[in-house]
């Protein structure tokens, strides 16, 4: 079924694990891709790691994973803000040190007076004052920039509020309208492609969540395969409009026989 794709863009919350729980199947599906030597990379809206500290988490898991491997909604960020700004920029910025890390490397300057953009991205620890300081910003000017609208995170015993819960409480208490630039956007899905070196029909997205991985591969022309691990059960797949090319129950490598 799989086995003409000469790439491989796979989620990692409620595809690969959940939380701290690993899904055993993926492990096997992931080494067989490496095995083979199939090019492979894990893009995740997940802002609040870095690409070292997630490859880790996933070497301690047994899923073969260097920092090259992993494509984050705050990469993607600081790849846009380095397109459609002139830097360096002056940001607030509501998210954790991936998001933190990522911006850096691109030379934003971090501040809560009178900046060019409220950046927000997941963060554990999102108070009643942080939602002040960017509402007093996007008052005053600032654009509103967001990793991704995630409502849930996958965990191991259920889900916990996504980075969409804390946007939308900005946008709310601003008026604002954000831009958004993960899964389901379209440039999350371009700059991974860039990676992998692969074309569009010859790359396939794997997920989890039809709202971020699926819909960002068909507004990006990309194939993709639904996993029934995570956030959108198969029975509320089947009530979809449009379909990904495939479903199935999980990972399994011999999906890579057919």
């Amino acid at each position: 079924m799989l086995s003409s794709y000469r790439g491989f863009m796979m989620d990692l919350d409620g595809t690969i694990y959940k939380g701290k729980e690993v899904i055993e199947k993926s492990v096997s599906f992931v080494q067989a891709l490496a095995d083979r030597k199939i090019p492979y990379i894990f893009l995740t809206n997940n802002s609040s790691r870095t690409p070292t500290e997630i490859a880790e988490k996933l070497k301690r898991m047994n899923v073969p994973a260097t920092s090259g491997h992993i494509y984050t909604s705050s990469l993607a960020m600081a790849a846009y803000v380095r397109e459609h700004w002139q830097l360096p920029i002056r940001a607030y910025v509501i998210g954790s040190r991936g998001l933190v890390h990522a911006l850096e490397e691109v030379g934003v300057l971090f501040t809560d007076q009178n900046p060019d953009a409220v950046i927000v991205g997941v963060d554990r620890f999102f108070t009643y004052d942080k939602l002040a300081k960017a509402q007093r910003a996007l008052y005053n000017g600032a654009t509103l920039l967001a990793t991704n609208a995630d409502k849930a995170i996958p965990m191991e015993d259920g889900y916990m509020p996504g980075n969409g819960a804390i946007v939308a409480a900005v946008a709310e208490a601003s008026d604002s309208t954000p831009t958004f630039v993960g899964k389901p956007e379209q440039w999350i899905v371009e700059q991974s492609l860039s990676i992998l070196k692969t074309g569009k029909t010859e790359t396939l997205l794997v997920g989890d969540n039809y709202d971020t991985d699926i819909v960002a591969g068909l507004r990006a022309g990309v194939p993709t395969l639904h996993v029934g691990t995570g956030v959108t059960p198969r029975e509320a797949l089947a009530e979809k409009e449009k379909q990904p090319t495939f479903s199935v129950p999980n990972l399994d490598v011999s999906l890579l026989e057919r």
